[in-house]
């Protein structure tokens, strides 16, 4: 494995990046400085809010690429060049559909902030790791033409795979929905993926494929995979996952990235 090509470097934030408590090492940092210097891009791509990646990269966010909830917006500092947005009819004709599922809690990501109808306390700190910046509203419906929308978030205390797809597994046609954690779902528009924002940003740095080196766990990420010569799965990554990505490394809480980014500093450090 020859990383000495490599000049852009992406990497899902939870279960990928961040530990299983949420948290950036502070490796990580000291190696984005040396990727810096060696001209290696970083772009964090996940399915969370932009304002909660800025929370937690906030040391380095002025000098990295950010997408966002799943693909809905990509941004560098101020400058949105990917936003596909939830039409408002769409939205008003799935939200009743996730309302019938059991055990299920829903948010409406939109550009400024996310909204939830539930004043469930655990489900609202459960949110809080997500979502930096949410409100409460008695309706998600009668909100849903007052900014862009970029996904619908689902949320169930046991299984997304096991107790939301199945309900919602017919509307494929109409919505992109993927199982993104143990936990979660998100819905959002046919265009809006991890892979489709990533082309944009390898179009702006005019980086090919061969070029990519991708980190990831869950199904969010199958298309930014896809959209990298060198990508890697995690070790705690889902089953589907493994099989896909060309290469594995470490745990999220055994320094996975931080173990290949140190051997592609190593390589071009060599040259």
């Amino acid at each position: 494995m020859d990383l000495s090509k490599v000049k852009l470097v992406v990497s899902d934030m939870d279960g990928t990046l961040l530990n299983s408590k949420g948290e950036v090492s502070d490796l990580f940092f000291e190696l984005f400085h040396k990727l810096k210097k060696q001209n290696i891009h970083f772009c964090a791509a996940s399915g969370r809010q932009y304002h909660s990646i800025v929370h937690k990269l906030a040391l380095i966010k002025d000098d990295i690429f950010i997408i966002a909830e799943n693909g809905g917006i990509a941004k560098k500092k101020d400058e949105i060049f990917v936003l596909n947005s939830l039409s408002v009819e769409k939205i008003k004709t799935i939200i009743p559909v996730l309302r019938t599922i059991n055990d299920t809690h829903i948010v409406l990501c939109g550009k400024k902030s996310a909204y939830i109808e539930t004043t469930n306390k655990h489900f609202t700190t459960i949110l809080d790791e997500y979502y930096t910046v949410h409100e409460t509203v008695p309706d998600l419906t009668k909100i849903a033409d007052t900014e862009d929308f970029l996904k619908i978030a689902v949320y169930h205390s046991k299984s997304s795979e096991a107790n939301i797809y199945p309900a919602i597994k017919h509307l494929k046609k109409e919505y992109l929905i993927k199982i993104s954690g143990k936990n979660w779902l998100d819905i959002s528009d046919e265009k809006a993926n991890k892979g489709n924002a990533l082309r944009e940003v390898q179009k702006r740095l005019n980086i090919s494929k061969e070029e990519t080196l991708v980190f990831g766990d869950y199904h969010n990420d199958i298309e930014m995979l896809q959209e990298a010569t060198f990508s890697f799965a995690v070790k705690n990554a889902h089953k589907d996952i493994l099989k896909i990505a060309s290469y594995s490394t470490e745990s999220n809480d055994n320094f996975g990235v931080e173990k290949i980014l140190s051997l592609l500093i190593e390589s071009n450090s060599k040259e």
